[in-house]
Order: structure tokens, then sequence, then C-alpha cells
């Protein structure tokens, strides 16, 4: 186990690289066992997360070759169809070699996929959308996915889910017949992976959008593709700066996205600017919450694209500790993401946890470095951030969760000039 020593109060400024879309780069990984041919990945993301599902594609079979950010992957030569249980339990994303898998090869076996405690996550809409594709089900741990009368489908997912999406999207390419998908999650990391998937030959239709057209084909070719920079990278490195007043300079960053995060950020009184590629965050800014009209109290909540990303409402919460007004929280995805808010409260944040959905931040408050754990990655980011804006010694144990979604985190601060060091427990 590792840990992170922060001594907070140091400003963060500089220059920063976004890396590849963690989100994009899990899926587009999956989609590669689709096809005998070579698929190669440029800006992929080094995190823990990609690791994982390498390893679990080696065990498989597949030839990987890294060299940096590039990853050449080949699933010519697939030795079997049962993935590993210790490897799988250890990421939520293992759940994606389903669909790609069982259409392939006619079968596979999928332990329980792990991944971060911050509710329950169903799979049912997973398995609803496989199986009307004709995939049977075996409902036990693991999860035994057989072809039988495989074919096209008119599917109504039950939720907007991401990877239930990606996940019959990437079985529905090689399904004869036209297979729509009604109610599907239109992320920018599903839109990419179907960018991804027709570049291979597959016949999407409906990018972008909640209502996807898939034209089966009889098969995939290899491909090369650059997985577009991380936005939730982005912005946890403009709040670094922000919260302890320093300038940053940021490229990578997909701007294209900005225009749905730029609405709740703006609401704390965030600035930044944008020229060509280059995202520009000001030094020493004084963050105001803009009250909603006649004076009310203002509301972030969070849902599904093109609402603001659940992955960016813990940062959000710490931005508000340093904000000069009132602010409600309302997550909807996830009943255990707030959680990580009484860490904040020992820090000295003013917060009410209304419940397991809602937080009232009141700010500016002084924050003070405490010893804490990180309960997954996204609540851990948001307390690195916490510490590197607070007074004194603060120390995160369970830092791998943070290294499952953030690359280098610690050399990166490091380098833009914090003061963090990473030991063993």
């Amino acid at each position: 186990m590792a840990r992170f020593i922060i001594h907070g109060g140091r400003s963060i400024s500089g220059k920063h690289h976004v890396p590849g879309n963690k989100n994009a780069a899990l899926p587009m990984l999956a989609a590669c066992v689709l096809t005998e041919d070579p698929v190669t990945l440029y800006n992929l993301p080094l995190i823990e997360d990609v690791h994982t599902m390498l390893s679990i594609m080696v065990d498989l079979g597949v030839d990987v070759d890294l060299h940096g950010h590039t990853v050449t992957l080949r699933a010519a030569n697939i030795k079997k169809t049962k993935l590993n249980a210790r490897l799988c339990g250890k990421v939520r994303s293992s759940i994606l070699f389903a669909g790609p898998m069982a259409a392939r090869f006619g079968r596979v076996s999928l332990p329980s996929p792990g991944g971060d405690g911050i509710g329950r996550r169903r799979l049912d809409t997973h398995f609803d959308g496989l199986r009307m594709l004709g995939l049977k089900l075996s409902a036990t741990d693991p999860y035994c996915f057989r072809r039988q009368n495989f074919r096209a489908a008119r599917i109504l997912l039950d939720e907007a889910s991401v990877t239930a999406t990606e996940n019959i999207l990437m079985a529905a390419v090689l399904a004869k017949g036209e297979t729509t998908i009604f109610n599907a999650a239109c992320e920018p990391h599903v839109q990419h992976l179907a960018v991804l998937l027709n570049k291979m030959g597959a016949d999407i239709t409906g990018i972008g959008t909640n209502y996807l057209k898939v034209q089966g084909v009889d098969r995939l070719g290899g491909v090369k593709h650059h997985i577009p920079g991380d936005y939730i990278d982005a912005v946890s490195f403009m709040s670094a700066a922000v919260l302890t007043g320093g300038r940053l300079q940021i490229t990578g960053a997909p701007l294209d996205q900005f225009d749905v995060i730029a609405r709740p950020l703006c609401k704390l009184g965030i600035k930044w600017s944008a020229k060509g590629q280059l995202l520009h965050v000001p030094v020493r800014q004084s963050l105001q919450v803009q009250d909603d009209f006649g004076g009310a109290i203002p509301k972030i909540e969070d849902g599904i694209w093109p609402n603001f990303p659940s992955d960016l409402m813990s940062v959000a919460i710490v931005l508000a500790t340093q904000a000069s007004g009132t602010i409600l929280f309302f997550e909807k995805l996830f009943e255990s993401r707030l959680y990580f808010a009484d860490r904040l409260i020992e820090m000295g944040a003013r917060i009410i946890q209304c419940d397991p959905h809602r937080v009232v931040v009141s700010g500016p408050s002084s924050l003070r470095g405490i010893h804490m754990a990180s309960p997954d990655i996204r609540a851990g980011m948001a307390l690195l951030l916490a510490a590197l804006s607070a007074s004194g010694k603060s120390v995160i144990d369970n830092a791998e969760s943070i290294d499952r979604g953030y690359e280098h985190i610690d050399k990166k601060l490091r380098k833009l000039g914090a003061d963090i060091i990473r030991t063993k427990n």
C-alpha cells in the first residue's frame, strides 16, 4: 500500500499536458479483441486501470506491444475465453470484454468486475441488452455468455448506462442485420469508441445521440487511432492551480467538451481562457458563488451527458469550499459518492451533508491537513486537491486508488511546485 504526504500551501503553476481519456481508452482496449488484425492506439494514458486491462489481454493471449503512450495489440491468437478472476476483480471495466469476446468467439466466462465502492453499480442493463442480441447468459459468478441465436435487435436500455451502451455496441457490430439502441449513453467516450469501431469497419450511425443504429458486418480490421484528451484530468489540474493561487497552461485538453463543463464551474467563479489548443488558468483567482436569479442559492447537479459529469462532482465540491457563498450539490447517479465530504469537514470545510445525494457547502473555509484515506479515484483526487490548498501536513493512504485514474499524479504535481512525496504504509 502507498500513501501521499503533502505539505499544503504551495502554488501549482507551470505547464501541464493532458493525457488520453481514461474512460475512452478502457473500452477501446476491449474493442481490440474484435479483430485478429493489429490495432494501434496513440496517447494511451499510463494509469493503473489501463495496465490491468492490458494484463487481462495478455492473459487471454493477445500480443501487447507497449512503447511509451503507444500500444499495438493483436488478438490473432486468443488462447482462452475465461478471464482471470484476480485481474477482473481490480477493475470495473473488465465487464467490457463480455460483448466483444462473445460476439467474436461465441463464448466468454467473466468473473465479477471490481472497481470503486461508490454505491450499487448494476449490470442488468448489460445483461438485458446482450440477451436481446441472442447471447445466452448464466447469471452466476463467473458470468458465462454463449452465442446462441446471435442476431440484430431493437434494444431499449432501461438506463443510459455508459458501459452497457459500449458493451452492447461492441457486440452489435458483428450481429447480422440492423441493431437499434434507444436511450443510449452519448458521453464523449462512447462517441470516441463508436468512431474507433467505424474506423475498424463497423457501420454505426447516430453517434453523439441517444439513438444508435448499427448495421452488422462480417468482420472488423486493424486501425491506428489517437485517443482524445481527458477532460476530467484537465479540470482536476485546473482546479489545483485555482485552489493554490497558481497560473497554469494546459495543452491537450478537449476544448469542445468544455461547453458542458463550463456553466457549473462558472457558478463557482472560476475563470479561464482558451486560445487555439491552449487553455490558460490565470493566477490568484477570487472565487465567488454566482447566485441564481433573485439571489436564490444555486445548485450544481450531475447527470448523463450533456449534464455535468459525476466524475467531476468531488472536485467541484472542494472548489466550493474556497468560494465565497453557499451552494447545493446534488449527486444523482451514485449513492456513496459524497461520503468523502466527512474528510473535508474534518479539514475545516463548512459542509452540511443533507443525505447520501446532497451536500450544502458554504465558503470560503480555511482547510487544515489531516490523516485520511482515499475511498475511490475521484474522491481521492478531490482530497488530494484539498490537501494541496490546506495548511500543514496531510497524509492520504490508499494512494493506489488515485493511480487508477491519474497518470504519475505525484510526479506531475511535484513538477508544478507541489510538496508531495509517495511512501509505503
